[in-house]
């Protein structure tokens, strides 16, 4: 969409109901019986079209994201609320028990990212050298390493990497569109094995045996104190989500400040930014209170509630991708495949030599690519209960990403021609 054209819904507040009613369409329909639509979720995820109907939203005009608060005001009040009532339950214990492959798997989703940059940009130079040349501020390698950041750690890191290596504005702008786009369509493909995951399992001679069990304990604990929740339950449930948020807001707003001035070093973490310290504040006390009676809210509903506020926040990034962008820059999308490409193969290659579940290769990968926003709820597509995996995973992307990148954002340079 043109910056000159006005966009047909500006208010923020018809926006939202718009958004809110097509998840009210897409879960209606889902849990329908009718067979149609029953054929149609076979096909087509439920969780890919909460991403892709409020894309048309921007791609059509009716919307412009770029004017609209509503993916800040999701991303920092509604994602940690929800990180908070999805860990409040977990048991830590047997999260334990996964064993090492889920590590190892994230690990090598990293590792992907990092070498799969400069091997696409080394790719495309024998190809095509003026897809991937340019000097200056309009490097493509510089407008990469924003990519780099966003696929290994999240939005953080990505404006960490805008920070360190200033790509312009125009550069940056199309690189988001690549990053989003291309991170969507392997979303795709993951979200379509979750319903193969038995016969992919097989294939990778694994034994799943580590996730069934936690998926069961998780869900037996939730059947014992299930009950229907009071209003009271509710507001106790909101309580905990949103004032904790709170507190990880007023907790982040001194700690950013005090480690620029102490440690500036620590920015290279990431530690310097406020929406890293509320992403591990928010994990930290849901984890906290998982140790307490307090999870036993979980029995009225507070990972529903945390669903919620996570199926909102996916709303407000799929409005963020505007489809139509592919035709204005097609040989950088083709670079951003080959690098998805590369992550992508040393997944299923590392998953076959280390007979890994396919659910630590799915959240494996989002956990990097996606982040906090979209590794539990690909972990959640598995089962609800499993939705704090993807959440832990996710926090060690973002303490890895900005490192990991600036070394994809090195290795490009040398490559680059």
């Amino acid at each position: 969409m043109d910056h000159t054209e006005e966009a047909i819904f500006t208010n923020d507040a018809v926006v939202f109901g718009i958004l809110v009613v097509m998840l009210a369409f897409i879960f209606k329909t889902s849990s329908s019986n009718n067979p149609f639509w029953r054929k149609f979720y076979k096909v087509i995820p439920m969780l890919l079209l909460c991403y892709f109907l409020p894309s048309l939203l921007t791609t059509f005009g009716l919307v412009n994201p770029e004017e609209s608060q509503l993916y800040f005001v999701a991303s920092r009040y509604m994602l940690p609320a929800s990180l908070v009532l999805l860990t409040l339950s977990i048991d830590l214990k047997e999260v334990m028990k996964l064993g090492p492959k889920a590590l190892i798997m994230f690990l090598t989703g990293t590792f992907g990212v990092v070498a799969g940059g400069p091997l696409a940009i080394l790719i495309a130079s024998f190809i095509s050298p003026e897809t991937v040349g340019g000097a200056g501020p309009e490097a493509v390698w510089k407008g990469m390493t924003t990519i780099a950041g966003s696929w290994i750690g999240g939005g953080a890191n990505q404006a960490a990497m805008y920070e360190i290596f200033q790509p312009s504005d125009k550069l940056y702008s199309i690189m988001i569109t690549v990053d989003v786009i291309v991170a969507e369509i392997w979303m795709a493909f993951l979200l379509i094995g979750v319903g193969k995951t038995k016969s992919i399992d097989r294939f990778f001679k694994a034994d799943a045996s580590s996730v069934i069990n936690l998926q069961e304990k998780m869900h037996e604990f939730s059947q014992r104190i299930a009950k229907i929740p009071s209003l009271a339950d509710l507001m106790v449930i909101l309580g905990f989500g949103l004032g904790i948020t709170g507190l990880c807001h007023l907790l982040a707003d001194h700690i950013t400040p005090f480690v620029l001035e102490h440690a500036p070093v620590l920015e290279r973490f990431s530690l310097t930014n406020k929406f890293f310290w509320l992403i591990v504040l928010a994990t930290s006390f849901g984890l906290g209170l998982s140790f307490t009676k307090v999870r036993n809210l979980e029995g009225a509903g507070a990972s529903r509630v945390g669903s919620v506020f996570i199926y909102i926040l996916v709303a407000t990034i799929g409005m963020k991708m505007n489809i139509l962008k592919i035709f204005d820059n097609p040989g950088l999308f083709v670079v951003g495949g080959i690098w998805m490409l590369f992550h992508v193969v040393l997944l299923i290659v590392m998953a076959k030599i280390i007979r890994s579940p396919y659910f630590f290769l799915a959240v494996g990968s989002k956990a990097n690519i996606g982040g906090a926003a979209s590794a539990p709820v690909v972990a959640a597509a598995f089962h609800p209960s499993l939705a704090p995996v993807g959440v832990l995973l996710a926090v060690l992307g973002y303490a890895l990403g900005t490192y990991g990148a600036w070394l994809c954002g090195i290795l490009m340079r040398i490559v680059a021609p």
